[in-house]
């Protein structure tokens, strides 16, 4: 899964296939958390994330 963004320690990455992830979302990762986020409505899918 390629990474398309770093910052604050946070790496976020994305499939570049849209038919075979629906619906279209993103993958957090810091440390040890990872995170699935729905790109269309930014809610949190699955995972979780520290608070700030």
């Amino acid at each position: 899964m390629p990474t398309i963004s770093m910052f604050y320690g946070i790496i976020i990455r994305m499939y570049c296939a849209p038919d075979e992830h629906s619906p279209p979302h993103f993958h957090a990762y810091y440390q040890a958390h990872k995170a699935i986020i729905d790109i269309n409505t930014c809610e949190l899918t699955d995972g979780r994330l520290p608070p700030k």
